[in-house]
């Protein structure tokens, strides 16, 4: 939500992080005609898209008391709420941070389809502002609902891009932050002249929180009534400002959009997010769509007004389900990067109850996030084997409903870098996906790809394969090489000492010979890399390398 965490042993140390730059946003898309030509398509939703947004464009009567403390007692959410289903199916999904339109829609076709994630969240697709030196956090500020140019490309390249990646099997959730717009004055990235508070067509001052600055974090009305970061905060109180962002929500759903990350919601009142949430449910229902999966971004430390609990009942009423960032499972990184000591047998005492997390069919998990990466403590993609190997660890345990970040290189030892946008040219226009060969040679201003890593590629069966099972038969050598089944389903290992260690376990999986999903599984009636043997009794025995991992799984058997 727009601070820095530190990751102290499992726990967070929450300072404020202006250096983040702070982002807002996502704003609206149209409402669109079942298939005309794709000319007509964009043309239609756009010119919806502003019909909607104008309808009620007045401010309405509804006030706000400012938040002070001693206000009184707040509007409550019933907990209540109906699982995704996500985390019982063993699916998985991937950032792909600031990739354009273009380049997602082929990695759909080429590389996710083909490896079996479930979806993938893009950045934000609406209007945004035009940033001296195209930061990253431009597109978190937006100017209209519009679609018809961001930094990802056009509205036309966006509806095909849903399109295409739909055809192969793979969701796409929208980053949507729908607490805020700008903190500035200027040009979007469409061409629209705004000033704070002022959004043509869209927003005036009477459609924003009375200001005040987000200082307390003890207080809930001053975290989720104030201005974060001076980014306009808008007041989802109102009838008419909910209404807008559900038509924006709503019109992403006609294109096919499968689910929302709900940017900052632990700065929107739960009731009033809710609201806007019924508001989009009920219009897809009506409309024999989908209704769309959310999830929302809530960190909680576990010492602050608002608690990730507070947000477990969004949708419900309406039928939907909505999932919440569990921010306090990256405690994993303090194992794998061996703070104070941890080690990855500490990891055999990992559980929802044990570390205070929230239940594992409500839960987003991931080792980072755009935001953590650039000031969160933890671990990335410079921490090469840790890294690959947290991630494997990550999918192969059954907790959650696991992201995947993919990224690009940065300087993370100095503000501009933290802040540096995607690899560009000089007018800030995104260059083509191009991957580094490995996570440790990627160079500044080169796309990551921590996605296609086989380390972590081939967990993605691994999970969806072993799913509906627990973690059994664990193994540890004490420091940092573990081993454990997934019922009869899949076994995994990893060593992250600097020697090789003998593996030498028993596993329920049936007898047989069986290809290791981490350096190419079954390849016709052959493994395409290594072959791990499972005896008659059970036994697995393998010399594990130091920084590899090995899985293996039902569907990889010979």
């Amino acid at each position: 939500d727009g601070r820095a965490q530190t990751q102290v042993h499992g726990r967070f140390r929450l300072q404020n992080a202006d250096q983040l730059g702070r982002r807002p946003a996502a704003e609206l898309i149209g409402v669109l005609e079942p298939k005309p030509p794709m000319h007509l398509r964009l043309r239609t939703a756009i010119a919806t898209l502003l019909a909607l947004v104008m309808v009620g464009s007045g401010c309405a009567d509804d006030s706000t008391t400012p938040p002070v403390s001693g206000a009184p007692s707040r509007p409550t959410l019933d907990p209540s709420y109906r699982a995704s289903g996500h985390m019982a199916a063993g699916d998985v999904f991937v950032h792909l941070f600031e990739w354009k339109w273009t380049d997602v829609a082929a990695e759909c076709e080429n590389v996710l389809g083909p490896l079996g994630f479930r979806a993938l969240q893009v950045s934000p697709p609406q209007e945004h502002i035009l940033q001296a030196g195209f930061p990253w956090w431009q597109r978190y500020q937006p100017v209209s609902y519009g679609i018809e140019r961001s930094r990802s490309g056009s509205g036309a390249e966006f509806i095909q891009m849903v399109e295409r990646c739909g055809a192969v099997g793979v969701d796409i959730y929208i980053d949507a932050v729908i607490n805020h717009m700008t903190a500035g004055e200027g040009i979007g990235s469409n061409g629209t002249v705004y000033t704070k508070y002022h959004y043509p067509g869209l927003y005036s001052q009477g459609d924003f929180h009375p200001t005040c600055t987000v200082s307390d974090y003890q207080n809930a009305a001053n975290v989720q009534d104030c201005e974060l970061f001076g980014l306009a905060d808008l007041h989802t109180g109102k009838t008419e400002v909910r209404g807008r962002i559900a038509n924006y929500l709503t019109g992403l759903v006609r294109l096919g959009v499968a689910g929302f990350r709900l940017d900052a919601a632990k700065h929107i009142q739960p009731v009033e997010l809710d609201a806007i949430l019924d508001l989009v449910n009920e219009a897809a229902r009506s409309e024999g769509l989908p209704l769309p999966y959310v999830f929302a971004e809530v960190i909680d430390p576990g010492s602050e007004a608002v608690e990730a609990d507070d947000y477990y009942g969004l949708g419900y009423g309406s039928g939907g389900a909505a999932d919440i960032t569990e921010f306090r499972f990256r405690g994993i990184a303090d194992k794998f990067a061996a703070t104070n000591g941890q080690q990855l047998a500490d990891l055999a005492q990992f559980s929802a109850a044990s570390w205070g997390l929230m239940p594992a069919d409500k839960a987003v998990v991931f080792v980072e996030n755009h935001d953590t990466q650039r000031g969160g403590g933890g671990i990335g993609y410079r921490d090469g084997d840790a890294y690959r190997l947290a991630n494997v660890w990550m999918l192969a345990q059954p907790y959650g409903y696991p992201k995947v970040m993919s990224s690009y290189a940065f300087d993370l030892d100095s503000p501009g870098g933290r802040d540096a946008g995607p690899p560009s040219d000089a007018s800030g226009a995104t260059l083509d996906v191009s991957c580094a060969a490995t996570l440790e040679t990627a160079t500044l201003g080169e796309w990551v790809c921590e996605h296609r890593d086989p380390a972590i590629a081939g967990m993605v069966g691994f999970r969806r394969a072993v799913a509906g099972t627990g973690v059994s038969d664990w193994w540890d050598n004490g420091a940092n090489a573990i081993a454990f089944s997934r019922g009869d389903r899949g076994f995994v290992a990893l060593n992250l000492e600097d020697t090789t260690v003998v593996v030498d376990v028993t596993s329920p999986l049936a007898p047989g010979t069986y290809c290791d999903a981490l350096t190419g599984g079954r390849a016709g009636g052959a493994c395409a890399g290594r072959s791990i043997a499972v005896d008659s009794n059970g036994r697995v025995q393998l010399d594990l390398e130091a920084g590899k991992a090995v899985a293996i799984h039902v569907g990889t058997r010979l």
